[in-house]
């Protein structure tokens, strides 16, 4: 009985092993890429501090229909929005500034500056991560 247990307590530290070579193994395939490294928002305005209070991150699935405009709005805390698809160019409300945006890229946000979005031909879909507060709200809408 005492072999069949060493035998038994062998067998269950073998495929342990097994599994965790498995797991280094597959460990070894996992790829990091940064999509985006920045102090200051698409239009160059450096990004000067996030909103006091306790800290809250929000991930928003956001996605876009062609030919759309969004209204004006601004954003109380910096964000990134990744374009999952599609194309937008974002523009200032003033008219001074613009940039086009394709899939595969990230769109760094601007703080307190009044802009909207303006898409293209095809749906745009984005994911938008916030570093806000809690209780803050991720955009204002102008009226």
């Amino acid at each position: 009985m005492r072999v069949f247990a060493v035998i038994l307590l062998a067998a269950a530290a073998l495929s342990c092993g097994i599994a965790a070579a498995g797991q280094q193994t597959s460990a070894t395939s996992v790829q990091s890429q940064t999509l985006l490294t920045t102090d200051s928002s698409w239009d160059g305005v450096p990004y000067t501090s996030y909103p006091s209070g306790q800290p809250e991150l929000s991930v928003l699935k956001i996605t876009i229909p062609p030919h759309t405009q969004l209204k004006w709005h601004t954003h109380p805390m910096p964000n990134a929005g990744y374009i999952v698809s599609g194309e937008i160019t974002v523009e200032e409300k003033d008219g001074d500034k613009k940039k086009h945006f394709t899939a595969g890229q990230v769109v760094p946000e601007t703080v307190g500056t009044v802009h909207r979005g303006v898409t293209g031909d095809e749906p745009v879909v984005l994911i938008v991560f916030y570093a806000g507060a809690k209780g803050l709200p991720l955009s204002h809408v102008l009226p």
